[in-house]
């Protein structure tokens, strides 16, 4: 059974409630708030595995609370998935955006969510050390195990779900990664409906990096170049 802390930030006490109860059925720990201002300053006092983020909250909204918790040194690399009942694409693109790993709009289904939690969890907890979890080029260099990126020596940081993205590209060059592919490895689901969720990634690593790092091919996916 986990044992990990998950924080639900809700301003819904019936749904917070509802999630608490069948998260602590798969043995997580779970503490619920019930407004933005609360939310970050629990999680600051004491930092979760994984914070469930709703966007419509009082006194400090979900994507502002988001954006605090990024700029955050001590919390900014939390795993982070947004739970809204906005739809529109603009939202998603602007929570991925911000640095969510993760956006799920309601309702949704309870074990899926549960399944995106804990493949979110899986790659935050990866093993440390291992040669073969690591890669380096003539200006980039990925530990995926420390979770360390450096590019010309400076170091990135980079979100769980960012991280995984690159690695997925870096095992799969020189071949091309599908959009699809892309959905069922790093974010462990099969949807044909966020296939704009890998864009936003996409363009994330992008910027944190180099434009050149990652390769459009259009038509077909997306494949890692690297540096000679």
């Amino acid at each position: 059974m986990p044992d990990e802390r998950l924080v639900i930030v809700e301003d819904d006490p019936d749904l917070a409630r509802t999630l608490t109860l069948a998260l602590e059925r798969d043995g997580f720990r779970v503490t619920a708030f019930h407004t933005g201002r609360q939310g970050l300053e629990g999680i600051l006092e004491s930092p979760p595995d994984l914070v469930l983020l709703d966007l419509n909250l009082p006194d400090l909204d979900g994507l502002s609370l988001c954006r605090e918790l990024r700029g955050t040194p001590a919390v900014q690399d939390l795993p982070l998935i947004i739970l809204t009942a906005r739809v529109e694409e603009s939202d998603r693109v602007l929570g991925l955006d911000l640095g969510a790993d993760d956006y799920v709009t309601k309702p949704f289904s309870l074990r899926e969510l549960k399944s995106r939690i804990r493949a979110l969890l899986r790659r935050r907890s990866l093993d440390t050390g291992v040669p073969e979890d690591s890669y380096r080029d003539s200006r980039l260099e990925v530990h995926r195990g420390s979770m360390e990126v450096f590019f010309d020596g400076r170091p990135v940081r980079l979100t769980v779900r960012e991280l995984e993205l690159l690695w997925h590209l870096i095992t799969t060059r020189p071949r091309v990664a599908t959009r699809d592919r892309i959905l069922e490895r790093v974010w462990g689901i099969s949807s044909e409906v966020e296939t704009r969720t890998v864009d936003v990634h996409i363009r994330a690593l992008r910027a944190k990096i180099s434009s050149e790092v990652v390769e459009t091919v259009i038509g077909a996916g997306y494949r890692f170049r690297g540096f000679p």
